[in-house]
C-alpha cells in the first residue's frame, strides 16, 4: 500500500484508490497553527483584529460600567438581557432548517422552557426581596404573600404544559430530531440558570461579589490576549492554538495583582459593599463591618531600606481578593478551554456574532460561568455568618408567616418582654 505524500489518500496494490477518513475534532487550520508557532507572533491580521477587539471592549466595558453604576435591578436586567442572547445562541447550534420548516411552532417550545426556567430560578431568589419591598402596603403584601406561596406549583404547571405540547407535536419520522432538542433544551437551561442563579445571588449580597470577579474574569482575558500577543511562543493547549503559556502566566500574575489593588478600592464604597434587601433602586447606605475596615499591615523587615513604606492601610476582604484572583486566573481559564472543545466539536469559528471580535455572548461568558459559582461558594462558606442572625429570623418571619400571623407573633412577643422586664425588676 502506498501513501502520497501530503494528501490523505492511500493506493492500494490493487490499484484501487481509499480516502482516510478525516477527524472530527479539529479543523485543519488547528493544527497548521499548532504545528507552525511563528504564527503566533507573525500573523498579518492580527493588529487588525486587536483594533476591532480593543473597539468592542471599550464599548462593552463602557457600558458595564454605567449599568453597575445604575444599582442592582439594572444589572440583574442586564444578565437577563446576556441569558437571552446565550440561549438564542445555544438553541441554533443544533437546529435544522429542513426539519423546522416541517415543525411549525416547534421553535416557540424552547422559549417557553426558558422563560419557565427564569420565573422558578428568579422567584426564588427574589421573593424574600420582593416581600421586603411591599410590606409596608397592605395589599400589595398580600398578592405578592400570594403568588410567592404558589410559585412552585405555578412553575411546574407551566413546565408540564411545555411537556404536554411536546408530546403533542411529535410527529412521524422526526422523533430523533425532535427528542435531541428537547434534550438539548434541557442541557443549555441547566447550563445558563446555574451560572445565573449564582450570579444574581452575588448581586444581591452586595455588587462588590459580582463586580470584582467579573472583573478579574475581563482583566485575565485582556492581560492574556496582550502578553499572548507581542510575547506568545510556546502553544498552551490545543483546544485553543492562540493561547500560549506567555499569555497565560502574565495573566495570572497581573490577575492577583490587580485583585489586591481592586479589592482595596471597591470596598471603600458603600454603594458597592452593602447588600440590597428589597427590590428598590435608591442608594445604600450601611455598617461596613470588619471586612470593609482598613486595617494597619506592617510590611516585612525583608524589604530594602529604600522602600519608602514601612506600613500600609489593608481592606480584610483584600486577603479573600487574592484567593479570586487565583481561582480566576488558573481555573477560570478552563471555561474557555471547554467552550473551545465544544465548538470544535459543532466546527463553529464562535457560538455567535453579536460582539465584533469577540463572537457570541456565550464566547464572553465561558469564563464567567465558572468564576460566578465559585464566587457564590466562597463568599457563603468563608464570609456569610453561619450562625444564627436576627436579620435571618426576621427575613423568616417575614417570608413565611401571614400578616395576621406577624401581627400575633409581634403582640405576644411584645408582651413577653414586657413580663420579663417587670419580673427582673
Amino acid at each position: 500500500m502506498i501513501k502520497e505524500n501530503g494528501s490523505n489518500v492511500q493506493v492500494t496494490h490493487g490499484g484501487r484508490i481509499r480516502r482516510r477518513k478525516g477527524s472530527n475534532e479539529v479543523p485543519g487550520d488547528v493544527g497548521q497553527s499548532n504545528g507552525n508557532n511563528h504564527l503566533l507572533v507573525n500573523d498579518q491580521n492580527k493588529y487588525r483584529s486587536m483594533l476591532i477587539r480593543a473597539y468592542s471592549s471599550i464599548w462593552m466595558i463602557g457600558g458595564f460600567i454605567f449599568v453597575v453604576y445604575m444599582g442592582h435591578l439594572y444589572i440583574w436586567a442586564m444578565v437577563v438581557i446576556i441569558q437571552i442572547f446565550m440561549a438564542k445562541e445555544l438553541f441554533g447550534l443544533l437546529r435544522k432548517v429542513n426539519e423546522d420548516k416541517q415543525l411549525p411552532g416547534f421553535r416557540h417550545l424552547n422559549w417557553h422552557f426558558f422563560f419557565t426556567a427564569m420565573l422558578f430560578v428568579y422567584g426564588r431568589i427574589l421573593s424574600q426581596r420582593l416581600v421586603n419591598t411591599v410590606t409596608t402596603d397592605k395589599f400589595l403584601y398580600k398578592i405578592v404573600g400570594n403568588l410567592i406561596k404558589y410559585h412552585m406549583v405555578t412553575c411546574y404547571f407551566l413546565y408540564i404544559a411545555g411537556f404536554v405540547w411536546f408530546i403533542l407535536s411529535l410527529k412521524k419520522k422526526m422523533y430523533k430530531y425532535q427528542f435531541g432538542q428537547y434534550a438539548w433544551t434541557h442541557m443549555i437551561l441547566i447550563v445558563v440558570f446555574t451560572q445565573s442563579s449564582f450570579t444574581v445571588a452575588n448581586i444581591f449580597e452586595g455588587i462588590f461579589w459580582f463586580l470584582l470577579p467579573a472583573s478579574l474574569i475581563v482583566i485575565n482575558d485582556i492581560a492574556a490576549y496582550f502578553f499572548g500577543f507581542f510575547f506568545g511562543k510556546t502553544p498552551l493547549i490545543k483546544l485553543s492554538p492562540k493561547k500560549t503559556w506567555e499569555g497565560f502566566i502574565g495573566a495570572s500574575v497581573t490577575t492577583i495583582i490587580s485583585a489586591f489593588v481592586l479589592a482595596n478600592f471597591m470596598g471603600r464604597f458603600h454603594w458597592l459593599t452593602c447588600p440590597r434587601k428589597d427590590l428598590s433602586t435608591g442608594w445604600l447606605q450601611c455598617d461596613p463591618g470588619p471586612l470593609f475596615t482598613p486595617e494597619t499591615f506592617i510590611l516585612p523587615g525583608w524589604l530594602p531600606e529604600w522602600f519608602p513604606w514601612t506600613e500600609m492601610q489593608v481592606l480584610p476582604v483584600q486577603w479573600h481578593a487574592l484567593g479570586l484572583g487565583l481561582f480566576a486566573s488558573i481555573i477560570a481559564p478552563f471555561g474557555g478551554f471547554f467552550a473551545s472543545g465544544f465548538k470544535r466539536a459543532f466546527k463553529i469559528k464562535d457560538f455567535g456574532d453579536s460582539i465584533p471580535g469577540h463572537g457570541g455572548m456565550t464566547d464572553r461568558m465561558d469564563c464567567q460561568m465558572v468564576m460566578a459559582v465559585f464566587a457564590y461558594i466562597y463568599h457563603q462558606s468563608f464570609i456569610v455568618a453561619q450562625s444564627v442572625s436576627v436579620g435571618m429570623i426576621f427575613d423568616q418571619i417575614v417570608m413565611n408567616l401571614s400578616y395576621e400571623e406577624q401581627r400575633v407573633l409581634y403582640n405576644n412577643l411584645g408582651q413577653i418582654l414586657q413580663d420579663r422586664q417587670f419580673g427582673e425588676s
